[in-house]
């Protein structure tokens, strides 16, 4: 069992407000850089998780860049598929976070793609024949999506998406049926189903749901509703639920997405339901929301002390007990 993690490496330059966040005043707090990135978020947090991974992505041959790579063989992942480029391997994203620990606003530096696209073109079958699953932040661009899912779907390996500005999926939505989940939130999920979502309850938000993802022919699919918790819908065994939220201090809920996605994407891979994978991952995002980090970096230690994650432990830490397919 080995996951490949397809996406983008970022480094994040975050301010944090004080005390109430104004836009147009001055606003005392701290500053910090932090590692950052769909893709780079997600790669850590499997691996973190016990889930053996592949980053497929680049980074700069810099400083900065050489300080991305080790931290992230610290945290266990493979950079077999890593590339160097001398200038745009990684991306910039500037964000201001309110005194409650909520983004207030943000400006995002994409990085050069063509370095991914170059990369998929020249390793995308040994990607393939390496891995057991395809994590695929699918907002890239167009080219490295449909062949990444087009790949996936010929190796039959497991596509699990993850979106990014939407861009991609918005113009091609079929892309979506390419996967076995869908993870988004309740924002994103409005623009793709081409409806207003808001003042829903959850019961309203599953029919929804249900409704978009048996019409566009994706396997399963869930809705994250911040503070509100997340719904969920598997079309094969016509699962439906409402996950709540777990209370917790927040401190940033910035990689709160990645951390949700990381923990579902860890349940499914080992053939957990998808209800209990929504579980997994809601517990994941309650803790990573606690750090000024993207990640919760003592994932490892507060999994040991989480009766949730038994299973996971008495395997070894090498996985949940299942059969992992």
């Amino acid at each position: 069992m080995k996951a490949a993690v397809i996406g983008t490496t970022f480094i994040d330059c975050k301010g944090f407000s004080r005390q109430e966040y104004s836009p147009l005043g001055r606003n005392l707090g701290s500053i910090q850089f932090v590692h950052g990135g769909v893709g780079r978020n997600v790669a850590e947090n499997l691996a973190l998780l016990n889930v053996p991974t592949f980053f497929v992505s680049s980074v700069d041959r810099s400083a900065l860049g050489g300080e991305v790579a080790a931290r992230l063989k610290k945290s266990g992942v493979d950079l077999e598929f890593l590339s160097h480029s001398d200038s745009r391997g990684m991306g910039m994203w500037l964000a201001i976070l309110d005194h409650c620990g909520d983004l207030a606003g943000s400006i995002s530096q994409m990085p050069n793609l063509d370095l991914l696209e170059e990369l998929i073109e020249e390793k995308g079958h040994g990607i393939m024949e390496a891995s057991s699953h395809i994590v695929l932040e699918i907002d890239l661009n167009s080219r490295i999506s449909g062949r990444v899912a087009g790949m996936a779907r010929e190796y039959g390996k497991k596509l699990y998406g993850i979106p990014g500005n939407l861009e991609v999926i918005l113009n091609n939505p079929e892309l979506l049926a390419y996967t076995d989940c869908f993870i988004c939130n309740d924002i994103e999920a409005g623009k793709i189903f081409k409806t207003s979502l808001e003042g829903l309850e959850a019961g309203d938000l599953l029919r929804e749901l249900a409704r978009f993802a048996s019409g566009s022919g994706i396997p399963s699919m869930v809705v994250t509703l911040g503070e509100r918790g997340a719904v969920y819908y598997d079309s094969r065994t016509s699962e439906t639920g409402y996950q709540p939220v777990i209370p917790t201090k927040l401190v940033d809920s910035s990689g709160a997405g990645d951390a949700f996605f990381s923990g579902a994407v860890m349940g499914l891979i080992n053939k957990y339901s998808l209800g209990e994978a929504v579980a997994y991952g809601t517990r994941i995002a309650s803790w990573t929301i606690q750090v000024e980090e993207n990640n919760c970096l003592d994932l490892p230690f507060r999994m040991r002390e989480e009766k949730l994650f038994g299973n996971i432990i008495s395997a070894g830490g090498k996985g949940i007990s299942r059969t992992a397919g």
